[in-house]
């Protein structure tokens, strides 16, 4: 079958594509921008790629004709705490116009539980696009789920911050709602499952684990499965707003999909029925074996996309191609170079650097600014990176954004999310006469952003002298 791919490049479609690639399906991926599609050079050969943004006006000829199914699986909760449902309405409504030239018979959409009268925004906009979507030309499809636990999920990387760090809870009320959480396992398992199922065509089910939970007994889950005991109390005094502030700072969420969350927790999301079980004969992973699952992933360094490289996990929403050229005129400059001995030792201390690793000098200064980001609203630091010694374009890496990563040209280039009076960059590349060059670059804006920058020049002279110099070590 060829396939569309919405969202190719987002938390469910990288785990997507390769289950249908793998399927023999001919996969076109529609993205915003190609650059950062994370996949590696045997994935990208066998796939078709197109850029389109579903909240622009639809280009005529743009789209692939011929398609069998699509795959709708665009969100934008994250991106607003104001107008996302807007966001998602134009986006579902431009899809709708494209495929009156492409014609799938099936568009399959992964949506969320709404059985509650009385449903959060985020809810409300899903079954808004379920609506706009029945109004296409195509035979809808929906998966309705609930929270989604898997390696680099948002819900899993959250409740694993909260428990990591907060072995006593002094928690919110909305702890006690109930939900029914699904392993991602099983999220693909259905994804795929309904593909050119006629019987569902038309439909919408609800997909979910076995376990109905609240929040508390989802955090006391993950203590029991990662081996130690948590105490969680609830106050009934802990406002949305303090409680989006909470997970902010707890947590590696950005404030904006904090906000959206608390707003979604405070409703019961619990399935009605399990008809697309019986239907597909899929039986469910319990919570705590998806948990267990999950980390069995982070320890083998399997995981294969994770929420945080998303755009909207930062501050970065534009294009990268708009920053990829480093500007020369009005920056101010930070560059160190260095001739090494092993190319390769290097490539691979570069392609190593943040996360678990660190960045090779003066850690703790490291970790003192990305505090100090998220105090100020920033991202901070505890993105961290999806792979240990892997890194793709379009990457998030702490409290930067992977502009460029080609290890064959031996240059990697960085762009900051965190909150500063102008624009930051950070390249390092490897030169035919095997001379490692780190460059900072700076664009200030106005006085404030100079006055910032000379303010930690003399940071700079130790923590990139010492960087640089730590990078270049090949043992």
């Amino acid at each position: 079958m060829k396939i569309l791919l919405t969202g190719a490049n987002g938390y469910i479609g990288m785990r997507l594509l390769p289950q249908l690639l793998d399927a023999g399906h001919q996969v076109v991926c529609a993205v915003r921008d190609q650059n950062r599609l994370s996949v590696d050079a045997e994935i990208q050969e066998r796939i078709e790629i197109v850029e389109i943004d579903f909240l622009k006006e639809p280009e005529p000829g743009k789209m692939p004709k011929g398609l069998d199914a699509a795959y709708y699986l665009i969100h934008s909760m994250s991106s607003s705490t104001g107008d996302f449902d807007r966001l998602e309405a134009q986006a579902a409504r431009n899809f709708n116009q494209y495929m009156e030239a492409a014609r799938p018979s099936q568009v399959i959409y992964l949506s969320g539980i709404v059985n509650n009268d009385e449903l959060s925004k985020h809810l409300s906009s899903r079954k808004q696009v379920e609506e706009i979507l029945y109004s296409g030309p195509f035979e809808l499809t929906v998966l309705r789920a609930g929270i989604i636990v898997g390696s680099g999920s948002a819900s899993f990387e959250i409740i694993r911050d909260l428990c990591e760090k907060l072995p006593v809870m002094i928690t919110p009320k909305w702890v006690l709602t109930k939900t029914q959480p699904i392993a991602i396992r099983d999220v693909i398992r259905f994804l795929t499952g309904v593909l050119g199922r006629t019987e569902t065509l038309g439909h919408s089910y609800d997909i979910a684990g076995p376990d109905v939970l609240s929040y508390k007994e989802m955090l006391q889950g993950y203590a029991r499965v990662r081996g130690f005991k948590n105490w969680i109390f609830t106050v009934p005094v802990m406002t949305p707003k303090l409680s989006s502030y909470w997970l902010y700072f707890v947590t590696s969420t950005s404030y904006k999909l904090a906000v959206n969350l608390v707003d979604s927790m405070k409703m019961e999301v619990v399935a009605r029925d399990r008809k697309l079980q019986d239907l597909l004969g899929i039986e469910t992973h319990t919570y705590e074996q998806a948990i267990d699952m999950a980390f069995k992933k982070i320890e083998q360094n399997l995981v294969v996309s994770s929420w945080k490289d998303s755009m909207v996990s930062g501050r970065f929403n534009q294009q990268l191609e708009k920053y990829i050229q480093v500007p020369k005129y009005g920056v101010l400059t930070d560059k160190k170079q260095l001739r090494i001995e092993d190319r390769e030792a290097v490539l691979d201390n570069i392609w190593r650097i943040g996360g678990e690793t660190g960045w090779y000098y003066m850690n703790w200064l490291w970790k003192i600014r990305g505090f100090m980001d998220k105090l100020g609203g920033g991202v901070g630091l505890r993105r961290g990176r999806t792979h240990p010694d892997k890194i793709f374009t379009g990457d998030s890496l702490d409290f930067w954004r992977v502009l460029l990563a080609d290890r064959e040209k031996a240059r990697l280039l960085l762009f900051a999310e965190m909150k500063l009076p102008g624009e930051a960059w950070l390249e390092f590349r490897i030169d035919s006469d095997n001379v490692l060059h780190q460059n900072a670059t700076f664009r200030p804006r106005g006085l404030k952003g100079r006055l910032y920058w000379y303010s930690i020049l003399p940071f700079h002279y130790f923590i990139f002298g010492g960087m640089i110099r730590n990078i270049a070590k090949s043992k």
